[in-house]
């Protein structure tokens, strides 16, 4: 295990744009929603000084383990505390450890690139692995039981709704036909049956025929959304005041449920707009920092080329 520990590696998007618009206080006590490989985590951690105390959140047993090892190295006189959860139980998991009300919370949507570049995680469409894609190991729903369990009715309304795929019906078909001969276990298998079924106009985008339906799979078997409207809905009941929560999101899913959270809590107010003054006394919950998401520049896109499609959103409790 220890040398997979090792070869656990994110590059951290958005790096100094988050920890500047976090606002880091010494003596305060933040959470990584989304440890990965502890790059974030590492940098929150060096800001903060002694009485300071980072909450490291991750499902993924070798994230955490790599998280350690990186945080281990830091030049800090804070504390820090490695959680195996999911962000979904984040106010019972700040419970069980007596804490109280947070000054910031910074969650990274994406996958790692660990995760990713690792056949025998399943989530890549590039190489050959098993079909599993499971963030969490330990978890039961894997991508194989999604594939060649689900019906095809649930796999298109998967594919066109958490993958956006307008060839859903097509790849689903495929699918089914394949799944019937033998069963689908190994990513080689899925990639290219989805590259067969893919129109020749679909196969002239630039990305990977396979992309959307592989996304889609994994937004599924690791419930991403869920758990992004469970960690978006706990926000007030856990930030302090002036504390700050960042986000970063990689597609338009997660990005409109961000948008859509931090509107709301800015602007409660359920009246209708004929009314000329608010009678349901909702009042703002947070200022948005950040009307305009922040995305990587240039120069960061050089060396991660995987930064290009992250949007970082910020809110304020007031």
């Amino acid at each position: 295990m220890t040398s997979k520990v090792f070869e656990f590696n994110h590059m951290p998007v958005l790096f100094k744009e988050c920890m500047a618009n976090l606002e880091i206080k010494e003596q305060g006590i933040y959470v990584d929603c989304t440890t990965g490989g502890g790059g974030h985590s590492s940098g929150i951690l060096e800001r903060l000084g002694e009485g300071g105390l980072l909450l490291c959140f991750d499902k993924d047993e070798q994230a955490l383990e790599a998280a350690s090892l990186k945080l281990a190295l830091c030049n800090t006189k804070a504390s820090y505390r490695m959680i195996k959860s999911d962000f979904a139980q984040i106010k019972e998991c700040l419970k069980n450890e007596n804490i109280g009300l947070v000054d910031g919370i910074l969650a990274d949507f994406g996958v790692s690139s660990y995760q990713l570049d690792e056949n025998k995680r399943g989530f890549g469409y590039m190489q050959d692995g098993p079909l599993d894609m499971r963030m969490d190991t330990t978890a039961r729903l894997s991508a194989e039981i999604v594939v060649n369990t689900y019906s095809s009715g649930d796999l298109e309304r998967i594919l066109f709704e958490y993958g956006e795929e307008r060839y859903s019906k097509r790849i689903v078909q495929a699918i089914c036909r394949e799944r019937e001969k033998k069963r689908i276990t190994t990513t080689s298998q899925l990639s290219d049956i989805i590259r067969f079924a893919m129109p020749s106009q679909g196969k002239k985008e630039q990305q990977h025929p396979a992309k959307r339906t592989f996304q889609a799979i994994r937004i599924e078997v690791n419930h991403e959304l869920d758990s992004i409207s469970a960690l978006l809905d706990s926000i007030p009941e856990i930030l302090a005041h002036k504390g700050r929560f960042a986000a970063i999101s990689f597609h338009s899913l997660e990005d409109r449920l961000v948008k859509d959270s931090f509107k709301k809590y800015e602007n409660p107010c359920t009246c209708p707009k004929n009314f000329p003054i608010c009678a349901c006394n909702k009042k703002p919950i947070c200022k948005i920092i950040t009307r305009k998401p922040i995305t990587a520049g240039e120069e960061e896109l050089e060396t991660n080329p995987r930064a290009r499609s992250a949007k970082l959103r910020v809110m304020e409790i007031l």
